[in-house]
C-alpha cells in the first residue's frame, strides 16, 4: 500500500533529527521534512497554509481555537520550549534595574500576539506584580522595518500597543532609548553586537529561571504541531501517527544524551554535568509531550492570554488537540 506523501515545515532540532534523516518513519507516512526557521514557517504557513503540517506559535493557535473554525488541528507535541528570563532587554540609561520598574515604561515587542511575549508579560504579573496594562506596548521589525502580527489585535481598552514607525526597527529603538525595554524570542543585534547601551533585566538568568521552575513547575512551551484541517478532517489517523514519531524522535535524542560519558562526543566541555544538573531537576524526561504532562503549563498560558485580551472566550485544553492524540490505549 503506497504511503501518504506529507511535507512538514518544522525547526531543526536535535529532538527531530531522525525524522529528517530517515531512521525515524511516521506510520503509512512518507515525511519530506523541511527544516526552516520559525518566522518564515509560521508566516508561510498562516497565509498560505503551504505544508500539511507544521511547527505553530502555540499562542495563535490558541487565539485561533478561542475565535471559532480555526485551520489547523493541533498535537500535543512541542517542538519549542524556553525560559524566556534571558529575553527581557533594558536601555542602560532608562534607569530600570528591577522588574518593578517596568511599570509606567514604553516596551517594545516584535508582536503583541507571540507567545515569548505572552509568557514574559505573564511571569511580569505572577512574579514581579507588574501588569500588562501597566507598560505602553510597541510593536514591529524588531531587525527589519515592516513586521506586521499574524493575528487581529481585540484588545481591551485599557491595554495600548502602538505599531512603529514604517522606517524603524525596535533593535535600533531600544538602543536611542525611544522604548525602554524590549521582549522578544531572540536577542537584539546591538546587544549581540555588545552594544553598551543595552543589557539584559536579568543578568543571572539560568539561576533564576531554575528558581522560577523550581516553584511553578513551569518550563514555558513556545511552539505546538499542527495539521491542516482539510488534511485531518481526511485522513484522521495522520495526527496519531505523527504524534507517535515526534515522539519517538524526541526520546531518541534525549536517550542518546543520557548515554553519553565522554564529554567530547558533543562540542561542549561539561555536556555531562549539565545532563545530570537536567536529570535532577526535571527527572529523565525534560520535553515531555502529550496533553497530561503539560496541563499546568498549556492552562496557565490560556490564563495569561485572557488577562492580556488574546483570546475571545475561555478556551478549554481539550479543545486544542485532536481528540485521537490524548490518551493512550492500554493492553
Amino acid at each position: 500500500m503506497e504511503k501518504l506523501l506529507l511535507t512538514v515545515a518544522c525547526g531543526d532540532y536535535d529532538r527531530t533529527k531522525t525524522l529528517q534523516d530517515g531512521t525515524v518513519q511516521p506510520e503509512g507516512i512518507r515525511l519530506n521534512y523541511l527544516p526552516l526557521q520559525a518566522e518564515e514557517i509560521f508566516w508561510r504557513m498562516s497565509n498560505f497554509l503551504e505544508f500539511d503540517a507544521s511547527e505553530m506559535s502555540l499562542s495563535n493557535q490558541i487565539t485561533m481555537v478561542s475565535r471559532g473554525n480555526p485551520p489547523f488541528v493541533a498535537i500535543p507535541v512541542f517542538p519549542s520550549r524556553f525560559f524566556r528570563h534571558s529575553c527581557v532587554f533594558i536601555n542602560a540609561d532608562s534607569g530600570i534595574q528591577k522588574p518593578q520598574e517596568l511599570k509606567g515604561r514604553k516596551v517594545g515587542a516584535p508582536e503583541y500576539s507571540i507567545t515569548a511575549a505572552v509568557w514574559i508579560r505573564g511571569m511580569l504579573q505572577d512574579e514581579y506584580g507588574v501588569k500588562t496594562h501597566e507598560m505602553e506596548w510597541f510593536v514591529g521589525g524588531q531587525e527589519e522595518a515592516g513586521r506586521k502580527e499574524r493575528v487581529t489585535l481585540k484588545l481591551p481598552s485599557e491595554i495600548k500597543v502602538n505599531p512603529i514607525a514604517p522606517d524603524k526597527t525596535l533593535n535600533g529603538m531600544l538602543e536611542s532609548g525611544e522604548i525602554h525595554a524590549l521582549i522578544s524570542a531572540r536577542a537584539p543585534s546591538s546587544f549581540v553586537k555588545g552594544s553598551p547601551k543595552i543589557r539584559r533585566l536579568f543578568p543571572n538568568y539560568k539561576e533564576v529561571e531554575m528558581d522560577y521552575y523550581k516553584r511553578t513547575k513551569i518550563f514555558p512551551i513556545m511552539h505546538v504541531l499542527v495539521i491542516r484541517r482539510a488534511l485531518y478532517e481526511q485522513h484522521p489517523w495522520v495526527a496519531r501517527s505523527l504524534y507517535k514519531a515526534f515522539s519517538e524522535a524526541k526520546e531518541r535524542a534525549i536517550g542518546a544524551m543520557l548515554k553519553i560519558t565522554n564529554t567530547h562526543a558533543a562540542t561542549l566541555p561539561w555536556l555531562f554535568a549539565e545532563v545530570e544538573e537536567l536529570k535532577s531537576l526535571f527527572g529523565t524526561d525534560w520535553w515531555p509531550y502529550g496533553i497530561e504532562p503539560n496541563r499546568h503549563v498549556l492552562e496557565t498560558l490560556i490564563r495569561y492570554m485572557g488577562e492580556q485580551g488574546l483570546i475571545d472566550r475561555p478556551v478549554k485544553l481539550e479543545e486544542l488537540f485532536a481528540p485521537n492524540t490524548a490518551g493512550e490505549f492500554k493492553i
